[in-house]
């Protein structure tokens, strides 16, 4: 009956001995540990939060507009992304007085200097005056409607900044342009106008909008808008500084709905959107501001 106890701590000394000769299972076991206690947090190539801007354009009256403030304030949005609205200017005071403090207000444009006699114009110390904290410049249909062109926007933008007014700065190729393989060609020339006006880049936020999906339907493969916003970042980092590259959000527009959101968000380089029509129905908007999901990994 004596030999029991005896095997059974030789047993003991036998599992212990092997458990010290071999560490990788304790370290195995701390692994598994901390994977159950993780959070999911969003990963980007650009810092700061998932971004999610409305262009509201040209759209809306104080009845239309009150009811997608009505959506939007019901909403229910996740923490971590910055969310932005543009409507047009004659609705911006309605829309800040009755919109959650949780949304930040937008404008489609703004003039290139200090006000004045410049009929039709909204300068930037007006929109600061009001409380609209961001304006969107060089957009398409500013482009290739009204005609402005590269340094004009830039300039535009350079003085919305010293203003305080933050920036939403658009690029991107026509159809055209894009089939003759120039895209990047376009979108370079582009962001050298902003660069050349443009000394501090942290209330800079960059729109890749392809204008032949903007209002069209078609929207740009995620694989499609990834290697633009990659080559982007990549042309920051060589003619600004690797800092901006690192630091700035390169968001997409383009055609951008509660269908395809989720796709595109999961792309490295994707770190928002720009969105055109689905904004200006409530409960889409609020799934495409929450396709932050998407993005998010175990940490």
């Amino acid at each position: 009956m004596a030999a029991a106890p005896s095997s059974l701590a030789s047993s003991h000394l036998t599992r212990l001995a092997a458990a010290v000769a071999a560490p990788a299972a304790p370290q195995q076991l701390r692994l598994r540990c901390s994977r159950r206690r993780a959070q999911r947090v969003v990963a980007m190539a650009g810092s700061g939060k998932f971004f999610v801007g409305g262009n509201w354009k040209c759209n809306g009256t104080k009845d239309s507009i009150s009811k997608l403030v009505s959506e939007l304030n019901a909403a229910t949005l996740e923490t971590d992304v910055d969310v932005v609205v543009a409507p047009p200017f004659i609705y911006i005071d309605q829309v800040k007085n009755s919109l959650t403090d949780r949304i930040e207000i937008s404008a489609q444009n703004v003039w290139i200097g200090k006000g004045g006699a410049y009929t039709g114009e909204i300068s930037a110390e007006q929109l600061a005056d009001i409380g609209c904290q961001w304006v969107i410049l060089g957009h398409s249909e500013r482009r290739h409607i009204i005609g402005e062109d590269d340094e004009f926007i830039g300039k535009k933008a350079a003085y919305a900044l010293s203003q305080n007014v933050k920036l939403i700065a658009c690029i991107g190729e026509l159809l055209e342009e894009r089939e003759a393989g120039k895209t990047f060609d376009v979108c370079f020339k582009q962001m050298k106008a902003y660069a050349d006006s443009i000394s501090n880049w942290a209330n800079v936020v960059i729109a890749y909008e392809p204008v032949w999906a903007i209002g069209t339907g078609k929207v740009a493969s995620p694989e499609q808008a990834q290697e633009v916003h990659a080559a982007v970042r990549d042309w920051l980092k060589t003619n600004v500084s690797p800092e901006v590259a690192s630091s700035t959000r390169i968001i997409y527009g383009g055609s951008v709905n509660a269908a395809n959101c989720a796709e595109l968000a999961k792309k490295e380089d994707i770190d928002g959107f720009l969105v055109g029509g689905a904004s200006l129905k409530g409960p889409d908007f609020a799934t495409i501001i929450n396709s932050v999901t998407s993005k998010k990994v175990a940490a």
